[in-house]
């Protein structure tokens, strides 16, 4: 049963998807293959890079699709960089942009620059034209740290705005409720959230929908249309990316379990709606 489902105006036990799309703006396939599966597929939203190369392209293409802002904080490509818009010293790696790797991140950031950073990526947005649905880390990288999470839930609160939070992170592996107290600060989240970054979607997809829980479930894709720049910049990683594109745009058998399990495609904007109303 799901208080979530009901606030949306559906019963408790419906089983509602929210199908989004990380990655808006880091290319311009990532920018080409997410807006295809927003308009031609079965996607429902979205999350822009504020700081990568392609973010203005994004927001040029942009036709009022529920796109929220994907907090981010790491370039985690070998040779594709792009760095923090504030220019925050303690959010630079050394060789260019961000830190590739979470830890990197972690070891040296300084909270007050990630609030900046965030604030800044978040308004920037605002400013380009986007109606801000929600709020979602790359890589997940100020959940599961507190004092970054304090970042997370502040702008939540901020901006009024949703967020996407793991569930299959247990409040004793992350050492701390992060779930509890973004519900305290009446932060509206998915109810299923899986925390789950292999490159390639179709298998885990499948399996998601097939055992879908009552309540809002999240499942995440990172569609990209096949170019020789995705191939440069992420290798074989781009073959998952271009998979994904064809899940939610061609692939009948997503669609047939769609309709078989009885879900209700929605958006993080009607939780928006829901979090603003109350």
């Amino acid at each position: 049963m799901s208080d979530l489902a009901e606030r949306l105006g559906y019963d408790s036990d419906t089983r509602l998807v929210i199908l989004s799309c990380d990655d808006l703006g880091s290319c311009h396939a990532a920018n080409m293959g997410v807006y295809s599966a927003l308009r031609d597929g079965v996607a429902t939203c979205a999350s822009v890079m504020i700081p990568a190369p392609w973010s203005r392209h994004a927001a040029l293409m942009y036709r009022g699709e529920d796109v929220g802002v994907h907090l981010t904080l790491n370039a985690e490509h070998p040779a594709y960089r792009w760095g923090p818009i504030t220019h925050a010293p303690s959010l630079l790696s050394g060789d260019g942009g961000f830190p590739r790797d979470i830890d990197d991140l972690w070891e040296h950031a300084d909270p007050a620059e990630v609030l900046r950073e965030c604030r800044a990526q978040i308004e920037r947005a605002i400013l380009w034209g986007f109606d801000v649905t929600h709020l979602a880390p790359h890589l997940s990288a100020i959940t599961l740290r507190p004092e970054f999470f304090d970042v997370y839930l502040e702008l939540a609160v901020e901006f009024d705005l949703p967020i996407r939070l793991p569930s299959t992170v247990s409040t004793e592996a992350a050492g701390f409720p992060f779930r509890d107290l973004a519900a305290e600060e009446g932060v509206v989240f998915p109810d299923h959230f899986d925390h789950d970054w292999r490159a390639g979607s179709r298998e885990r997809v499948y399996a998601a929908i097939a055992s879908l829980p009552a309540g809002v479930s999240e499942i995440h894709v990172q569609p990209a249309i096949d170019t020789a720049e995705v191939r440069a910049l992420a290798g074989d990683v781009a073959d998952g990316w271009i998979d994904d594109l064809d899940l939610v745009v061609n692939d009948a058998t997503l669609r047939t379990l769609l309709r078989d399990s009885g879900a209700v495609l929605i958006g993080y904007r009607e939780l928006r709606d829901a979090m603003r109303s109350a």
